[in-house]
């Protein structure tokens, strides 16, 4: 069970004070911190087909970045230099239980914000450059020593290094800087420039990431879900309009009137929810959600009934609470009898079940969790 150690803060006055407003060092955040994976562990995942990660290599005579994305290989890791690289593995939790229970201590934002836990191995000089994120981030040194240079918010339109294989700012400038130790934790905002070079032989630092869907992905989400919907007669009318003086302008009554419509749809209760249930459902890695079969399902059974159950990894199990309640999972809705409305609140805030929670044989929901690859 890992708690973070706000000091003399509090959750809620960082929720207030700090979340998405500014950056905050917490120093000793998780005291006696035991590492979720070690280096060796680390490396070997980078090594996997399935897995995202990525090698940085800096080279200091040039100044210049070198990229190579994953899976990598042993010959590559035989030929790396002492110093200047870093190797960064995505969704460390997806495979490792101890990383998962890790990020558990930031439910204190609702699950579909949180993203992934993302690790990165560094020797000394090593990081991936001066950049920003355009989501919260909490970077908790596990290992050896880090420092971080902030600098300004910064946007898409800033200066970035040409021709670099990663987004690397070329007119970065430190406002300050901090040096973290085992158990520090440093938040950061979003935009917020940022660069992490390892001051220490193996240099394991964790980076809690957070999702925010942009507007454009919101807005493609609810309008196809709503154009799905609509009729191939549902259009634009104009009935008793005036005669037309000027055949070349679009009207600011037609605007007007689109505008309008288009209120109209988006006011639909139902729909939105719909929408939005299905983006922020979505799995990291949709393609790496497997179907089951009811031979898998009695062989599961008698263990899940002795051991309880867990939303498998890379699922994300959400609802909306209305009329009626729906409940969402990797990018679709799922059926739920009224009967199962509250088991299914619990399964999807808590993440688990123990065996005096739930009962398979009288649950449909469950068993088809199951068969769709959702809970194991």
């Amino acid at each position: 069970m890992y708690t973070i150690n706000w000091g003399d803060l509090t959750v809620e006055t960082f929720l207030s004070d700090y979340w998405q407003q500014k950056p905050l060092l917490i120093r000793n955040a998780f005291p006696n911190l035991d590492p979720v994976i070690t280096a060796d562990e680390l490396a070997g995942l980078s090594l996997e087909e399935e897995v995202e990660s990525r090698l940085i290599q800096f080279k200091p005579d040039s100044s210049e970045y070198q990229l190579e994305c994953g899976p990598l290989n042993e010959e590559t890791f035989a030929k790396l230099p002492e110093s200047h690289w870093t190797i960064l593995v995505q969704a460390v939790d997806h495979y490792s239980p101890e990383a998962k229970a890790l990020l558990n201590a930031f439910k204190f934002v609702p699950n579909w914000r949180i993203d992934d836990l993302m690790i990165s191995y560094a020797t000394p000089g090593g990081g991936v450059g001066p950049h920003y994120d355009n989501y919260d981030v909490f970077l908790i040194q596990a290992e050896g020593t880090r420092r971080w240079e902030l600098g300004d918010i910064e946007s898409s339109q800033s200066p970035r290094l040409p021709d670099a294989p990663v987004m690397i700012l070329s007119e970065f400038e430190k406002r300050e800087s901090f040096e973290l130790e085992p158990g520090d934790m440093l938040y950061l905002p979003p935009q917020v420039a940022h660069n992490g070079i390892a001051t220490s032989e193996n240099c394991i630092t964790y980076s809690a990431g957070f999702r925010a869907p942009s507007d454009a992905e919101i807005l493609r989400a609810v309008s196809d879900h709503i154009g799905e919907s609509l009729t191939s007669e549902q259009r634009f009318s104009d009935a008793k309009r005036p005669f037309c003086q000027s055949p070349g302008e679009i009207e600011q009554a037609s605007i007007k009137q689109i505008s309008q419509r288009l209120s109209e749809l988006l006011s639909d209760q139902g729909a939105l929810e719909t929408a939005i249930g299905t983006l922020l459902s979505e799995a990291k890695y949709p393609d790496q959600v497997d179907a089951r079969d009811l031979d898998d399902f009695e062989h599961w059974k008698d263990e899940a009934e002795q051991y309880g159950i867990e939303i498998a990894p890379n699922n994300r199990l959400l609802y909306v609470v209305g009329q009626p309640f729906k409940l969402f999972c990797n990018g679709e809705q799922i059926k739920v009898d009224v009967a199962e409305v509250a088991l299914a609140k619990q399964l999807a805030n808590q993440g688990h079940l123990s065996p005096d929670e739930f009962n398979l044989d009288e649950s449909p929901l469950l068993k088809a969790l199951f068969l769709g690859g959702v809970v194991q």
